[in-house]
């Protein structure tokens, strides 16, 4: 045991290091995602080499750990004195969580790592912690799924859903059914599946880490590659005693010693009432229990294991644990005005696990083609989102829900403070730790706007308005006084992705309506920024056609930069044929180079003309009415600094000219 700990301490301090001075902070600095639930620390450091070298490090296990209200298999107790280090868990999965902490506060000083003296209780406040992964459509590689496994881990997410089977393909080797993976049965990336030793080397991989593995067998909907394969649909008889030969091989042969398979049953019509209950039946006689999506087969209580809410149609079952994937689906995310909903939401209208509301998991799907495999990571802000959702499923305490919460920053609440505290943190890993890895996320908590009620276009979007002439707070207009509202973020949803059930800028979104919003942008010099911008985050999700060229969108909207109008990239895809099958090009900002901008020394203006027509169209069905403007470094790696973002020209609270 100790053998092992000094090779996992080791490898750890290679690639996780805090700030040296940073035990001279008070306890909201802590560089720790996710943050304890309880921490006590005194001011003192000691050479963690001295520690690891005369063995120090002691783990006890105990009955129970007083504090933790939920979870004691996974809460701990860790004392850090100047000369030892002391675990105690109620089994092994605490005591691994507690090395994570651990090795999150090692300190590099010069040639020497350093542990602050401290006392940390710390247990979640869910314990289904999650990623899903739909490589039914989108095959992710193997050495790709371990690498994410392994960094989540480390950040206590304790879940990878690996979503196995699409329409597209069979992505799980079969040896009794090879024909499955023909590449003549695949609609998308042929012949890429996991034979079943990648398949074992994942479930092993995911035990080393402490990570459940739920494969997901999806039946019977979501199964063209098993009627491509077989001729038949599995809900016919010959289908149904091919699947549980399938099933067989796959709980017994592939994965005998996990405890749980997904079975999908959403999205498709039951036409033999006995299919699911009799696979439900089947599996369970192998020792699994079974997982079902819902809204999916309608179960009475006791006939399914667990089940997995996806939209906000799904409720809870009476007496049947259930996780949360509603308003999870990061496929439709944006990098910033989300994150910032993910991080103020609970879990399923719950503070803390209670009524049988276990946890989430955040569930990425490509309908729509991406790829290269590292622009999953990019386009749905993979990284940053995961690591927000490790810190809110963790800690828990969330007044709000997700649909109650809305995707707004806003001064003066209690929780701006507590994201700011948590993007300073989120910041800091992104340079220490994800340096080499996409991470799509600047500092957005110093961007302030302006935003105007929406003037009336009547279906004009190229109808001018009176902020185009002159900024001011409010505008008389037709007869009607037109104000506007300060706003935070990198990000603003005038209207949310999922309309008016997510609260955004508006209260209330009409159509044909024109926005806009401004700032200015104090620079302490002239020069050459990045920047990112964007009028329509594209869902991965969507056959949405590409802006026509020489426009941002189909909106017809304009951006301003000291009054000269910015263009938009050129686009790499000029299809005008809706597919799921052209993958995304540069559409979305986080995948292209940032637009070169030149600021001037001293203020800048910032002005974005927003019309809408339609929230939905025949070239993008699902309109999000939204922006995002934020300067970066030219190589897009970093905000710029010293940069203010101020509507009114203000420095500290000052006006400057």
């Amino acid at each position: 045991m100790k053998k092992h700990l000094l090779i996992f301490i080791s490898f750890i301090c290679s690639i996780t290091t805090l700030h040296a001075d940073y035990v001279d902070h008070a306890q909201n600095t802590l560089m720790l995602i996710p943050k304890p639930q309880s921490i006590k620390i005194q001011h003192a450091i000691h050479t963690f080499e001295d520690t690891i070298n005369n063995n120090k490090i002691t783990i006890y296990y105990v009955s129970s750990i007083p504090q933790a209200f939920v979870n004691q298999r996974e809460a701990y107790h860790l004392t850090i004195t100047p000369d030892s280090i002391l675990i105690k868990a109620t089994a092994e999965q605490g005591a691994y969580w507690a090395k994570q902490t651990l090795n999150q506060l090692i300190t590099q000083y010069r040639s020497k790592h350093y542990l602050p003296c401290c006392e940390i209780v710390d247990w979640p406040a869910f314990h289904i912690r999650g990623f899903m992964h739909d490589v039914g459509r989108s095959y992710i590689s193997p050495d790709e799924l371990k690498q994410e496994i392994a960094i989540l881990s480390t950040y206590k997410i304790n879940t990878f859903h690996w979503h196995l089977t699409e329409d597209l393909g069979w992505r799980l080797e079969s040896k009794i059914y090879p024909q499955l993976n023909d590449s003549a049965n695949f609609g998308r990336l042929p012949g890429k599946y996991y034979t079943i030793d990648e398949a074992k080397d994942i479930a092993e991989f995911c035990k080393a880490h402490h990570v459940l593995l739920i494969p997901e067998i999806d039946m019977p909907g979501h199964s063209a590659a098993f009627r491509k394969a077989f001729g038949c649909d599995m809900q016919s008889p010959e289908g149904m005693d091919i699947l549980k030969q399938l099933l067989k091989e796959i709980c017994i042969e592939i994965f005998p010693d996990l405890p749980y398979l997904h079975i999908g049953t959403d999205e498709v019509e039951i036409s033999n009432p006995e299919f699911v209950p009799e696979m439900v039946q089947h599996i369970r006689s192998m020792g699994k229990k079974v997982i079902s999506w819902n809204p999916g087969y309608t179960y009475h209580p006791g006939e399914i294991d667990k089940i997995q809410m996806w939209s906000s149609r799904g409720k809870p079952l009476t007496n049947t644990p259930a996780i949360d994937s509603r308003y999870h689906y990061i496929n439709h995310f944006d990098n910033f005005a989300d994150l910032i909903a993910l991080y103020n939401s609970n879990i399923g209208n719950r503070e803390y696990e209670e009524d049988n509301i276990i946890g989430a998991i955040i569930a990425v799907w490509n309908d729509r083609f991406v790829y290269p495999e590292k622009h999953i990571l990019i386009e749905n802000a993979f990284y940053p989102l995961m690591l927000t959702f490790a810190e809110s499923s963790w800690q828990g305490g969330r007044k709000k829900y997700f649909e109650q919460q809305g995707t707004l920053l806003k001064e003066g609440t209690p929780e701006y403070p507590l994201f700011i505290d948590f993007e300073n943190r989120l910041l800091w890993h992104k340079q220490s730790i994800f340096k080499d890895l996409p991470f799509p996320y600047v500092r957005q908590t110093n961007v302030k706007w302006r935003i105007t009620d929406a003037f009336p276009n009547y279906g004009n979007l190229q109808q001018s308005f009176p902020p185009e002439k002159k900024l001011k707070t409010h505008y008389t207009y037709q007869g009607k006084t037109y104000h506007t509202r300060e706003a935070i973020g990198a990000a603003i949803y005038l209207r949310h992705v999922w309309g008016e059930v997510i609260p955004s800028f508006y209260d209330n979104p009409k159509p044909n309506h024109t926005a806009y919003a401004y700032t200015w942008v104090w620079s302490p010099k002239k020069q050459t920024v990045g920047a990112w911008i964007s009028t329509q985050n594209y869902s991965r999700s969507e056959k949405d056609l590409p802006p026509p060229q020489g426009e941002w969108d189909y909106r017809k909207s304009k951006i301003m930069i000291n009054d000269k109008e910015i263009q938009p990239p050129v686009w790499s895809n000029s299809h005008t044929i809706l597919s799921n099958e052209i993958p995304l090009g540069n559409e979305n900002f986080a995948v292209r180079p940032p637009i070169p901008v030149t600021l001037k020394k001293g203020w800048n203006k910032i002005v974005l003309k927003l019309p809408i027509g339609e929230f939905s169209t025949k070239e993008v069905r699902l309109q999000k009415w939204m922006f995002t403007c934020v300067f970066v470094t030219l190589d897009g790696m970093d905000e710029v600094k010293g940069l203010i973002y101020n509507p009114d020209k203000k420095i500290n609270g000052k006006n400057e000219k």
